[in-house]
């Protein structure tokens, strides 16, 4: 799989996995019935606590984004899709709204911010194509 995980960000590093599956999923990279690994080749892959993508595997079956597949293993479920869309334009919007609401107690101006938010997307723009 295509994940990636970072002990430093300050994020739990099951929460990371989990957003990670979330927005694989959004972004239709994932698809509805795609097999996903087993938590010990995935641990294995990231280097990481078997226990850890249990728990993330855990949350994500609960969360109703993976369903068991008898026999076979852990699946992406016909309804993550829509779901995963809304939770992660949910999760976007919360954390852009504090990045404004920081910017316009910071002083800035509302031409100002908005003049940067069109830098930093054409940067991340750039950046996605590398």
């Amino acid at each position: 799989m295509f994940l990636h995980v970072d002990v430093r960000n300050g994020l739990a590093v099951y929460d990371q996995i989990v957003r990670q599956v979330k927005f694989a999923v959004a972004d239709g990279a994932l698809r509805s019935g795609d097999l996903v690994p087993s938590v010990r080749e995935l641990a294995r892959e990231l280097a990481i606590n078997p226990n850890t993508v249990a728990r993330a595997y855990r949350q994500l079956q609960d969360d109703g984004i993976l369903e068991t597949v008898r026999g076979t293993g852990l699946s992406i479920a016909a309804a993550a899709r829509r779901q995963c869309q809304a939770e992660r334009t949910k999760l976007i919007r919360v954390r852009l709204r504090l990045v404004l609401e920081e910017a316009l107690h910071s002083g800035l101006e509302t031409d100002d911010i908005e003049g940067l938010m069109k830098e930093e997307l054409a940067a991340a723009r750039r950046n996605k194509h590398k």
